[in-house]
């Protein structure tokens, strides 16, 4: 048994060794005051296969290689996303000018659009590359999906993403209240909004059905 074990692993392990039904120990642990949710973790680590001990269930690890890949996934989908969304701007200032806005040309957004449009065109396909690689390897071996790199790119860009939503609706009312509300600011607000609010339900939606898996 292990040092570093939770008391509730340990007393799930001691249990399981002991032939106890897995339905019985969930009761006494639920009776004891311990979450649902706690125990069906627990209770999760072990594989549910006849054998003389418990037989524990993969666990991914730390490794040099997921995070490389995992930084490289989400690296290039922040340049995708962010120059995508810079692209999206520079076209609503074309169509919808803003004379409250200070320019420095049509070089300079010439210039600016060829910037965001060569890096959409180097970094999305990086991002679909590299989100191939993965979901390969996460088919050949499912516990990739509780890699660390993973979980703790995942939360940084559901942090983003909903920092993004507050900062977009905290402008959107400030601006409203002032009175300044014009298509130009609408438009440019839609983008923000849409492009963080996507993020945001497309990783929730991942992270809540990995949940439904473990469980």
């Amino acid at each position: 048994m292990a040092a570093d074990d939770s008391p509730l692993e340990n007393f799930v392990r001691a249990a399981l060794e002991k032939g106890e039904d897995r339905a019985a120990i969930a009761s006494v642990l639920e009776r004891a005051g311990w979450p649902p949710k706690e125990i069906a973790k627990a209770l999760g680590l072990f594989a549910d296969v006849p054998f003389v001990v418990p037989v524990p269930r993969p666990h991914a690890s730390l490794s040099a290689r997921e995070t490389f890949l995992y930084l490289v996934l989400f690296s290039s989908l922040y340049i995708s996303v962010w120059n995508f969304g810079h692209l999206l701007f520079e076209l609503i200032d074309h169509a919808f000018p803003d004379v409250t806005e200070r320019r420095y040309g049509s070089a300079y957004n010439l210039e600016s659009i060829r910037w965001s449009v060569a890096s959409v065109i180097i970094a999305f396909p990086v991002f679909l590359w590299t989100a191939n690689y993965i979901g390969k390897r996460i088919d050949a071996n499912p516990a990739g999906k509780l890699s660390p790199s993973r979980r703790w790119c995942t939360y940084l860009t559901l942090f983003i993403a909903v920092a993004v939503l507050i900062g977009d609706g905290i402008t959107v009312l400030y601006n409203l209240l002032g009175g300044e509300i014009t298509i130009h600011f609408v438009l440019k607000a839609i983008v923000v909004g849409g492009i963080a609010a996507s993020s945001l339900i497309y990783y929730l939606r991942d992270l809540r059905h990995e949940e439904k898996e473990d469980g």
